[in-house]
């Protein structure tokens, strides 16, 4: 098992509860689910024995007592291990130590006074062991539910070097390297596909089944798997920048951040605990003083001391958050801790960016209009000065004159922010950007009727047209805002960059009542700022953008939220939720599990205190038997982790 696996399992044993109450050597996951059902089956057996030995063969209470500790340590060894270990370490309070100071009581109390009821005292710790086993079980499935991204990476990968090919680590592969993969291999890392053709299964990324066709020139993404044909890839990042490793890191930290339920019981366990402990002292030495009978008042406070248990919130609620964000997983959405479940939840406004967010985000150009020049050399000039440029609209330029003369002079280049790209082309300064840039340098821009982007050229200060870019809405962009507002999303908003009519056009075709246009980063921090300050109380702003230049607000808002941005550090390091496709739709989706996860803690919550202090009433007036007791705490739990376990199934 390489190092990232073993720091994800221990990182995920960390959320065992008696982990989280100190317990370094927790039995319950030294032992395998199967060791631990052999155990409860050999003490079941034992158990039953003991009865029948008692019911056939007369004998005095302590040859009695001695038969039934052979099931009651058999089964309860490790629970009083832990309770000592937890008394040397000064973590007295703990299910272990209430579970065995209530069973040994109860035995004690059955030789001193004669009663032979042994099997009562037995049953209590076995019944604790069952639930122990169903807490596993409900890890184990947890765990699996989170641990299924591990396979995403390989552990070797077959490296073209030096005319040989050679089975290296991943992480050992540099870029621009080329690695051959098979048919059924993962893709190790992030890279661009130079030859051969195939179809990826993208499932374990992006949670959907449909197979994806890739030819030469497609960049693909760690973490698929090719499905039909050979195929050679150059590397063009290293392991630790490449997108499986990203998500892995993200998988890794999630459960660092606690959400306000599991603080809420964590600082509720520590009081609530020792506070049970002294009213059981109570229970039993106050009746004393009025002429109560010592066996009675104590067997009294052993119940009370069972039932008061609080592992059953102690265990569900983080076990809930935990589920849910396994669950999201599966669907392609990456929730970096719990905390961000709760945001989610209460999530009243969702902003949305336009370019890569509502549209594809993928331009060509649609039209040329000249004013100097004809349109392919007004096309060649923007596309020399936009050389450089990494912007989506720069690329389209560039396809739209693939001929370029590579051997042209373009020098002092200079991006300015939030109007475009200026340089100087073979002496000539042209300038390429929006109506800002052509205000600021003086030169009178002609008006286009295009409802895209448009790129307006200057060039020695001169106005030399214009270039209509398109760019395509996605399909299943108004889809999302309906599925939003049925939600009860009440407030909807779109900030973007480009103009006025295009945001327009947009807001208008999929419903979006507010909207700002012609923005610059920096005014969608604004924007965003303002929102955040008259929103009621307790409700929670989501930004949703492409992770690129939307970093700041992404970091900004309550819950910031990257649309397909996993090839960029920006979307993984602003964004706390990151969708591993460019699905709007699975935004509320995303609320929707949050909501769904949200609910599930708060029922395990009130019914697990409903049911307790019910019973603690009735064992403190001597309405309890021991059997109601280990319901109140085992019972419970088993129930409340059942209940957690439905989080780690996600229905869209």
């Amino acid at each position: 098992m390489n190092f990232k696996k073993r720091k994800l399992m221990r990182q995920m044993e960390a959320t065992c509860t008696c982990k989280q109450e100190g317990h370094q050597h927790c039995h319950c996951h030294h032992r395998s689910l199967k060791d631990q059902l052999l155990l409860i089956g050999i003490s079941t057996l034992l158990l039953i024995g003991a009865v029948i030995v008692e019911h056939v063969l007369p004998m005095p209470v302590l040859v009695l007592l001695l038969v039934y500790l052979i099931p009651y340590l058999t089964i309860g060894l490790g629970t009083l291990k832990e309770a000592a270990e937890g008394l040397a370490r000064g973590n007295v309070f703990n299910e272990h130590f209430l579970m065995g100071i209530a069973t040994i009581g109860a035995l004690s109390i059955g030789f001193v006074v004669g009663d032979t009821e042994f099997a009562e005292a037995v049953f209590v710790m076995l019944f604790f062991q069952v639930g122990e086993l169903f807490e596993s079980i409900a890890e184990e499935q947890s765990r699996k539910s989170i641990a299924h991204l591990m396979d995403i990476r390989p552990d070797s990968t077959t490296v073209e070097r030096n005319g040989r090919l050679q089975v290296l680590a991943p992480e050992l592969v540099a870029p621009d390297e080329v690695v051959l993969i098979k048919p059924g291999e993962k893709i190790p890392l992030d890279g661009i596909l130079i030859e051969g053709s195939s179809t990826l299964n993208t499932v374990a990324l992006t949670g959907e089944s449909a197979p994806r066709p890739i030819c030469e020139g497609d960049e693909i993404l760690s973490g698929c798997i090719n499905l039909s044909n050979v195929i050679r890839v150059r590397i063009t990042k290293t392991y630790s920048e490449s997108t499986v490793s990203k998500i892995i890191d993200l998988v890794e930290n999630a459960s660092e951040k606690k959400s306000r339920s599991e603080n809420f019981i964590t600082r509720f366990a520590r009081i609530y605990t020792p506070i049970v402990v002294l009213a059981a002292l109570l229970i039993t030495l106050v009746p004393l003083c009025f002429g109560g009978t010592l066996a009675v008042w104590l067997n009294r406070a052993l119940m009370f001391l069972v039932v008061s248990c609080p592992c059953a919130l102690v265990l569900s609620v983080p076990l809930t958050f935990f589920g849910g964000i396994g669950g999201a997983s599966r669907k392609g959405i990456l929730i970096k801790g719990a905390n961000y479940i709760d945001a989610l939840a209460r999530t009243d406004t969702v902003v949305f960016d336009k370019t890569g967010t509502l549209t594809h985000g993928r331009f060509a150009v649609e039209s040329v209009h000249p004013v100097q020049y004809d349109s392919q050399r007004l096309v060649r000039i923007a596309a020399l000065a936009e050389r450089y440029s990494t912007h989506p609209i720069a690329a389209a330029l560039r396809a739209a004159s693939p001929n370029t003369d590579q051997e042209c002079i373009v020098t002092e280049v200079e991006e300015i922010a939030g109007q475009g790209i200026r340089a100087r082309v073979d002496g000539e300064m042209v300038c390429v950007g929006n109506t800002r840039m052509m205000d600021a340098m003086g030169a009178a821009w002609n008006q286009c009727h295009h409802t895209g982007p448009v790129v307006h050229v200057a060039i020695n200060g001169q106005y030399a047209g214009h270039i209509a870019i398109s760019d395509t809405l996605k399909e299943n962009s108004a889809s999302a805002i309906r599925q939003l507002r049925a939600l009860g999303v009440k407030h909807i908003a779109m900030l973007t960059g480009d103009r006025e009519p295009v945001a327009q056009a947009i807001a208008h075709t999929i419903g979006i009542d507010e909207y700002r246009a012609e923005l610059m980063p920096a005014d969608k921090v604004n924007e965003v700022e303002k929102r955040l300050r008259t929103m009621p109380e307790g409700a929670k702003l989501a930004f949703v953008g492409d992770g690129i230049n939307d970093a700041p607000v992404l970091a900004r808002a309550d819950i910031g939220i990257a649309m397909g941005g996993l090839g960029s550090d920006a979307a993984i390091e602003a964004a706390d939720v990151v969708l591993m496709d460019d699905n709007p739709a699975k935004i509320a989706l995303a609320i929707r599990i949050a909501r769904r996860t949200l609910r599930i803690a708060n029922q395990n919550v009130w019914f697990a205190i409903a049911i307790k202090l019910l019973i603690l009433l009735l064992a403190a007036t001597g309405n309890c038997t021991m059997w109601l007791a280990v319901f109140g705490d085992v019972g419970v739990t088993v129930l409340a982790v059942l209940n957690a376990m439905r989080t780690l199934t996600v229905h869209e």
